[in-house]
């Protein structure tokens, strides 16, 4: 899917169910990013594995993270309101494959429930760092990162085009 088609169709709206102080320029790079990382914004589904949406979440690990931790709860449970899915990962976890919004979401918090600042938008390391720390990505492929992250903010407005 074509990232400026992402940014409108799931990152904006799910940032619109959150606090505004959620979706700042270094955000909106992580997302995109991150989803690129994970699934390239094509599958849903991980091939040969367990995790769901664009970001890549699994039940148990994310999903559940983001629904208990204490940073992140209750904003969670107001996006499951918003989107009609019941704030528990066994409704979670299935509806991340078709709803982006609801993905993109989830992605957002957890990042929100790092107790780091998000990186700088030019900070590459720093944001697989985060990244890797966030997703603990069972198959980490830091080569293709840079290039991804570059992608990212070139799309979000740190580069040549915006999206605002």
């Amino acid at each position: 899917m074509d990232l400026k088609t992402v940014f409108e169709t799931a990152i904006r709206p799910a940032l619109a169910f959150l606090p505004a102080k959620m979706d700042t320029l270094e955000a909106r790079v992580m997302l995109l990013a991150i989803g690129l990382q994970e699934s390239r914004f094509v599958h849903r589904r991980q091939i040969s594995g367990p995790a769901r949406g664009f970001w890549q979440f699994e039940r148990g690990g994310g999903v559940r993270g983001v629904l208990t931790h204490p940073a992140s709860r209750v904003h969670a449970y107001r996006l499951c309101g918003g989107r009609a899915v019941d704030p528990v990962a066994a409704a979670v976890y299935p509806a991340l494959e078709q709803d982006d919004v609801l993905a993109a979401g989830f992605a957002r918090l957890l990042l929100w429930t790092d107790a780091n600042r998000l990186p700088a938008i030019g900070d590459v390391q720093g944001g697989w760092n985060l990244y890797a720390r966030t997703w603990r990505p069972g198959k980490p492929h830091p080569q293709t990162w840079p290039a991804l992250h570059a992608e990212a903010v070139a799309v979000a407005g740190g580069g040549h085009v915006g999206l605002d």
